[in-house]
């Protein structure tokens, strides 16, 4: 009995054809040569990567062991750290949604605010957070305000952006339906748009604030609050026991604020 390959010729099975063979053969040539041009326009010093491992273990060793004779200060600016990203998600959620209400197609009065609801998105997004630091540690000074401020417009793109595509997936129908009654336009965004996206708008909340208190932990590195000072002063003075306490410090911040921040999805959602 001959099988079904002797009886119509045996064929190998190839995902690809030829061409797309050699189309993703030339692709991948592409990135390596790219990768291999980045490597050399950054100059890199291979001698200090090969020593790198020996380095990073005398460091480590210089940091055992810890040094807790300020961790009284250390827990204050941890404290004030989780107040600047409190405070400045608050604020930033309460300035995206008119932000995001704009950026979104289906509820922008018309196509000129559409436009400067997403330039305000793109503005704020496309700039660094320790970008927006420095700029408000230049203009309020060292402190607790620039740092705010700095996240604070850092989210708004964030927030306004999430806000923003969810309002453009609600069901329009509830919308229609109290437009048809004669609603009011405010009445029909409290009743026919908020509770729709009210879901999204916690989860993009408590998910911003999670960020926020990871990159507030960074923001002293540049005058503008927070533990970063601390961190920044232990650097400079090669007070390495003190900076591994630090380390630990915001460490075990982070890993608390994931705990809080999943328990709050837990009970909002």
């Amino acid at each position: 009995m001959t099988s079904i390959s002797q009886q119509f010729g045996r064929e190998d099975w190839s995902r690809h054809t030829p061409k797309e063979k050699a189309r993703r053969f030339g692709i991948f040539a592409l990135c390596a040569l790219a990768v291999f041009w980045a490597l050399g326009s950054i100059e890199i010093i291979w001698a200090w990567v090969w020593d790198s491992p020996s380095q990073m273990a005398d460091l480590f060793g210089r940091m055992y062991p810890l040094d807790t004779s300020n961790l009284g200060s250390i827990l204050r600016v941890l404290w004030e750290t989780v107040n600047i990203a409190t405070f400045a998600t608050a604020l930033a959620v309460i300035v995206s949604l008119p932000v995001a209400y704009i950026a979104a197609q289906n509820t922008t009065p018309n196509r000129g605010t559409l436009w400067l609801g997403r330039l305000i998105l793109v503005s704020s997004r496309s700039v660094n957070t320790i970008i927006w630091a420095l700029l408000f540690v230049a203009i309020f000074g060292p402190g607790i305000v620039a740092g705010v401020v700095a996240i604070m417009f850092r989210s708004i793109g964030f927030i306004g952006k999430l806000l923003g595509e969810a309002i453009e997936e609600i069901d329009t129908r509830p919308v229609e339906a109290l437009e048809a009654t004669g609603a009011s336009r405010f009445k029909v965004i409290v009743y026919a748009i908020v509770p729709q996206v009210m879901p999204t708008f916690w989860a993009v909340a408590i998910l911003r604030w999670d960020i926020n208190l990871r990159e507030s932990t960074v923001l002293g590195l540049v005058g503008a609050g927070g533990i970063g000072i601390i961190l920044q002063g232990a650097i400079d003075t090669f007070n390495w026991p003190e900076a591994a306490t630090v380390l630990l410090a915001i460490l075990a911040l982070v890993v608390l604020g994931e705990i809080v921040s999943a328990f709050l999805r837990r009970r909002i959602l």
